[in-house]
């Protein structure tokens, strides 16, 4: 019988980039992981809000540096991630992370306009983050990639297309570059989060809250921004070496019911 292995479950002394770190599931996402001991990139487009994140890392005794980084902006992606990588002296994990809003229906005048900004910050970045982080990956003993999409990937819902249509796009690239840098070791995973308490969600009414997540997920409940950094962490672990391609909802059971 082999001998059992022990793998690490340990990010201590490893960098992560997370985008759209300052707020919601990315600030859940950066406390984590700094709290795990790594190092911790945290870039988002709100100056004050991206380095108040950095700070709370700094004061619970991480390690972070906070970037600015519009997404949309391809030069601004890689002086950030060669700015990260120098700073750090490695970039071992990436979170594509950042997000937006987008409802707009098909017919509305305002559509082309939307469509091109979610494909902007939600698909097209995350190639283009990638991209900029790949010779620094190849150079990591643990690299990593999650890409955040989003239930709506899987499901639908009235006048979100191009928030769909991003979101959806994730999850192919997502499986695509499992497939590509698979032989490098680099795993590409996705996660596909649902209801989550986030600032986008504080707009919906408590009372609407309860009565979606009583009639819609298998918990009865909203997620927390934490319980899924807990699982962009469980992605990133060494240990997951052999977890490639996924595409995991956090969703409290919405996708598994059925009524």
């Amino acid at each position: 019988m082999p001998d059992f292995k022990q793998l690490s479950r340990s990010v201590k002394g490893l960098t992560v980039l997370v985008t759209g770190a300052a707020s919601g599931m990315g600030r859940a996402t950066a406390r984590v992981f700094a709290a795990e001991g790594a190092n911790v990139a945290v870039t988002d487009l709100n100056v004050e809000a991206t380095q108040a994140v950095a700070d709370e890392i700094a004061v619970a005794g991480g390690s972070a540096k906070a970037w600015v980084l519009d997404v949309a902006k391809p030069q601004d992606i890689i002086t950030v991630v060669g700015d990260v990588a120098k700073h750090f002296g490695s970039l071992d994990i990436v979170i594509n992370n950042a997000g937006m809003s987008v409802r707009m229906p098909i017919d509305d005048d305002g559509y082309d306009a939307a469509w091109d900004k979610a494909l902007a910050v939600m698909l097209t970045a995350h190639p283009r983050i990638i991209r900029a982080a790949l010779p620094h990956l190849r150079r990591s003993k643990c690299p990593r990639i999650v890409n955040i999409a989003s239930t709506e990937a899987l499901g639908a819902t009235a006048t979100v297309s191009a928030y769909s249509a991003a979101k959806g796009g994730v999850t192919s690239l997502t499986r695509s570059l499992a497939v590509e840098l698979g032989r490098e070791g680099i795993t590409v995973n996705c996660i596909c989060p649902g209801p989550i308490r986030t600032g986008i969600t504080d707009r919906i009414s408590e009372e609407h809250k309860t009565i979606y997540a009583k009639r819609r997920t298998a918990l009865g409940r909203y997620g927390e921004p934490e319980e899924v950094a807990h699982m962009t962490l469980s992605l990133c672990l060494p240990a997951a070496s052999f977890l490639t391609g996924a595409v995991i909802p956090v969703d409290g059971g919405l996708m598994a019911r059925n009524a």
